[in-house]
C-alpha cells in the first residue's frame, strides 16, 4: 500500500466501512513511484503534509523554550521538559512507521494503532497544557491529525472537545495570573482556529480526492497501453507464425514431398535395373533439396522467391510446369503440363510475384500428387486492371463445399486452399476454385494493379 493509498482510508471523513481502517499517524499522501511526475494537487498535498509536521515541531520547540524561562518550579520545568520530549518520540514514531509501510508494504502496519497513538498524543498535550498555556497553540496541528484519523462522526466532537479543553486550560492559567474572568479572546481564537482547521481539513481532502483520481486515471492508462502493447505483440506474432506456416506449406513442405515420391520411384527403379530412370529421379531429387535448401535460406533473409531473383515471374511459371512434367514422369505418369502468357506482361511488386509462384507451386504439386490427370495448363494474364493466373487440369476433381467445410488433416497436409486464400487476402486479392468430382479442376486468382494497393506501394 503507497502513503496516497494508507491516506485515502484515513481521509473517509464519513461512516462507511472503509474509514475504519486508519492510518498510523497525521502524515499527508506521497507520491506513488518516483517513475510518475506529480501532479499540481499531488505537490500542494505534499507542501501540506511537510508544513503540518514543522508546524507542530515549531510550535512544540515555541512551548519548550518558554517552559525553560518561564521561572516555575524545577518540579514543573522538568516534568513538562520531560512529557514534551515524550510527546516528540511519540510523534516522530508514528509518523516514522506509516511512511515505512508507505513505501515497503512488508513492513510492519500501524494502522490498526493508529486511534491509540493519537489518544497518547492528545493525553500528553493535555498535560501539557497544565503545565504551561505555551502548550496550548499545538492544538492547532492536532486539529489535523484528528480530521485525518478519525471518520468525520468522530472528528468533529473530538475537535469541539478539544477546543473546550483548550479555552479551560487558557481559563485556569488566566486565573492563576490573577484574572477570575473568562475573557473574549481565549474563546475567539481557539474557535476560530478549530473552525478552520475544520475548513482547511476539508479542502484537503478534496485536493486529495482530485489527485487520487489523477493517479488512478494514470494507473488505468498505463495498464491500457501495456495491455494493448501486449495485444499487438500477441496479433503480430501469430501473424508472423501464419505467414511462416503459408511460406513453409508452399515451399519446403512441397519439396520434400517431392524429395520422397521420387526417392520411392528411385528405388523402384534400382529394384528393376534400370539405372538410367534410377540417375534421373535422383538428379531430380538433388535439383529439388538444393531448390529446398535455397528457399530455407531464404527464410532468413525476407521470404522472397530465390528463383525470381534469377529470371522474370513468367520464365519460372515456364521452368517450374517444365519441372512438374518431369516429377510426373519419373512416377511413371503421364502429365503434360504448360504455360501460356496473355497480354503484355508489367514490372510486378515482389508481394505479388511470390504469391503468383506459390500459388502455381502449390496447385500443381496438387495436380500430379492427387489429380491423376494428363493435361495441366498455367496461364499468365496481365489486363489493364489486374493480373490473373489460372491453374487448369484435367483431372479427377474433387467437390470445392466439402473440401472447405473439412477440417485440416492431422499431419499438416490440407491447408494450401486456406493458405493461398490468406495470402491473397492480404493482397486485396481474389481465389476461386472451380470443380466437380471427374471433371478437372480450375484454380483462378486475381489481384488489382491500382495504384492504391498496399502491395504495389511496397514494390521496390
Amino acid at each position: 500500500m503507497s502513503a496516497s493509498e494508507a491516506t485515502l482510508e484515513g481521509m473517509q471523513g464519513d461512516d462507511s466501512p472503509q474509514a475504519n481502517a486508519q492510518p498510523a499517524q497525521p502524515a499527508l499522501p506521497q507520491q506513488p513511484g518516483a517513475t510518475v511526475q506529480p501532479s499540481g494537487s499531488a505537490v500542494i498535498l505534499r507542501v501540506l503534509r511537510v508544513s503540518l509536521h514543522v508546524g507542530f515541531a515549531v510550535l512544540l520547540l515555541v512551548a519548550v523554550v518558554r517552559l525553560s524561562i518561564a521561572g516555575l518550579s524545577p518540579f514543573a520545568t522538568g516534568t513538562g521538559l520531560g512529557l514534551a520530549l515524550l510527546l516528540a518520540a511519540v510523534y516522530l514514531l508514528g509518523t516514522v512507521l506509516e511512511k515505512r509501510h508507505a513505501g515497503n508494504s512488508e513492513r510492519f502496519d500501524p494502522k490498526p494503532y493508529a486511534r491509540w497513538w493519537l489518544a497518547v498524543v492528545s493525553f500528553l498535550w493535555l498535560l501539557l497544557m497544565l503545565i504551561s498555556p505555551d502548550f496550548a497553540w499545538i492544538a492547532f496541528p492536532l486539529f489535523f491529525v484528528q480530521l485525518h484519523i478519525l471518520p468525520r462522526r468522530f472528528a468533529l466532537p473530538a475537535i469541539a472537545a478539544s477546543t473546550a479543553l483548550l479555552i479551560a486550560a487558557m481559563w485556569f492559567h488566566n486565573r492563576g495570573a490573577g484574572a477570575d474572568a473568562l475573557q473574549l479572546p481565549m474563546v475567539l481564537g481557539p474557535v476560530f482556529g478549530a473552525a478552520f482547521a475544520v475548513v482547511t481539513g476539508l479542502a484537503y481532502r478534496a485536493l486529495y480526492v482530485e489527485a487520487e483520481n489523477q493517479r488512478l486515471a494514470a494507473e488505468e492508462l498505463r495498464s491500457t497501453r501495456a495491455e494493448l502493447a501486449r495485444s499487438q505483440h500477441d496479433a503480430g506474432v501469430l501473424a508472423e507464425r501464419e505467414r511462416l506456416a503459408r511460406e513453409i506449406h508452399d515451399t519446403l513442405a512441397q519439396g520434400f514431398s517431392s524429395i520422397v515420391l521420387m526417392g520411392r520411384s528411385a528405388e523402384k527403379a534400382l529394384d528393376a535395373g534400370d539405372n538410367v530412370a534410377a540417375r534421373d529421379r535422383l538428379r531430380t531429387v538433388r535439383e529439388t533439396a538444393a531448390s529446398n535448401l535455397a528457399e530455407a535460406r531464404n527464410f532468413v533473409r525476407g521470404l522472397g522467391s530465390p528463383e525470381l531473383d534469377e529470371s522474370t515471374l513468367a520464365d519460372t511459371l515456364r521452368r517450374l510446369c517444365i519441372k512438374t512434367e518431369a516429377e510426373a514422369a519419373a512416377r511413371g505418369a503421364t502429365l503434360r503440363c504448360r504455360f501460356e502468357l496473355q497480354g503484355t506482361p508489367v514490372p510486378l511488386p515482389n508481394p505479388y510475384q511470390t504469391t503468383l509462384l506459390r500459388a502455381a507451386q502449390s496447385s500443381l504439386a496438387n495436380v500430379w500428387a492427387h489429380a491423376h490427370a494428363s493435361t495441366a495448363v498455367v496461364t499468365l494474364s496481365f489486363l489493364d486492371a489486374e493480373v490473373t493466373m489460372d491453374v487448369f487440369d484435367d483431372g479427377a476433381g474433387f467437390d470445392p463445399a466439402a473440401a472447405a467445410a473439412a477440417a485440416t488433416r492431422g499431419d499438416g497436409t490440407g491447408v494450401g486452399l486456406k493458405s493461398l486464400r490468406e495470402r491473397l487476402a492480404a493482397l486485396n486479392g481474389a481465389l476461386d476454385v472451380e470443380s466437380a468430382p471427374g471433371e478437372g479442376t480450375v484454380v483462378a486468382i486475381r489481384l488489382p494493379l491500382g495504384t492504391g494497393n498496399a502491395a504495389l506501394e511496397e514494390s521496390p
